[in-house]
C-alpha cells in the first residue's frame, strides 16, 4: 500500500490532458466528471491501453481538489488498511491478485463502500472473466465498467508526436515508422522509450535518428 503523493509519476504527469482518448472518450469523460462517492469504476483492457494512466489521472484530479487517495497494487503486501482521510481507493492489476490479496481487496471494498469512499479499479480482463473469488468479481462489476481499446496506428503517431513536441524534440517519419514497426502499440512502453531516447540524445548532443535509437537499445541489451 502507498499513499499517493501529489506529484505522481514523472513529466508529463498522467493527467486527463496527457491522455489521448481515441476510442476511450466515454471512459475519460466519466472519470473527468466523477464526484465521490459514486458507484465503483472498473477499467479493463490490454496492456498499454491506458488503464493505470486514467486511474492516476483520476487520483491526481481529486488530489488537486484537496482530497486524499490510497493506491493498492496486486503486488503490495498485506495488510491493506483503509485510512479515514481517504476519499478514493484504487486497486490496480486486479487480474494478478493472489488469494491473500483477493481477501484483502474484498475486505477493503466492503469497508470503503460502507464508509462512502469512492472505489476505482483496473485489470486486463472484464470482471466476469477475472480469476478471482466470486464475491470480489461481483463487486468489481457492480458499478461502471469500461473496456479500453488501444489506439490506432494513426492515433499512436499523434500521441508520440504530441509528446515529442512537448519536449521540443523532432521525431522524423523514419524514426516514427521504425518505432511502430518494431514495437507494439503499448503507449506506456512507447512513452518510456521516448523518454529514454530523449535523455540519450541529449547526453550525446545528437538528433534522434534510427541509428541513435539502435545504439541506445544495443547499450541496454535490447534488440533494435
Amino acid at each position: 500500500m502507498q499513499q499517493i503523493p501529489l506529484a505522481i509519476g514523472t513529466p508529463p504527469l498522467p493527467t486527463f490532458d496527457t491522455y489521448l482518448p481515441g476510442p476511450n472518450a466515454a471512459a475519460v469523460e466519466h472519470l473527468r466528471e466523477l464526484v465521490p462517492p459514486a458507484p465503483p469504476v472498473y477499467l479493463w483492457g490490454a496492456q498499454g491501453s491506458g488503464k493505470t494512466h486514467l486511474l492516476r489521472a483520476l487520483a491526481y484530479r481529486l488530489q488537486q481538489q484537496g482530497l486524499r487517495v490510497g493506491w493498492f497494487d496486486a503486488a503490495d503486501p498485506q495488510p491493506w488498511e483503509l485510512l479515514p482521510e481517504w476519499s478514493l481507493v484504487v486497486i490496480d492489476r486486479c487480474e494478478a491478485l493472489d488469494s491473500a490479496a483477493q481477501h484483502a481487496a474484498f475486505a477493503l471494498f466492503v469497508e470503503a463502500t460502507g464508509q462512502g469512499v469512492q472505489l476505482a479499479a483496473a485489470g486486463s480482463l472484464p470482471p466476469v472473466d477475472l480469476p478471482l473469488r466470486d464475491d470480489l468479481r461481483t463487486r468489481l462489476g457492480w458499478g461502471h465498467v469500461f473496456a479500453l481499446q488501444p489506439l490506432s496506428e494513426e492515433q499512436t503517431r499523434a500521441a508520440l508526436r504530441r509528446e515529442a513536441d512537448r519536449r521540443g524534440v523532432f521525431l522524423s517519419d523514419e524514426v516514427m515508422d521504425h518505432l511502430l514497426r518494431r514495437f507494439a502499440r503499448d503507449m506506456g512502453f512507447l512513452m518510456n522509450l521516448l523518454d529514454r531516447l530523449d535523455h540519450y540524445a541529449l547526453s550525446r548532443s545528437r538528433a534522434i535518428t534510427v541509428p541513435l535509437l539502435r545504439s541506445m537499445l544495443a547499450e541496454e541489451g535490447q534488440a533494435a
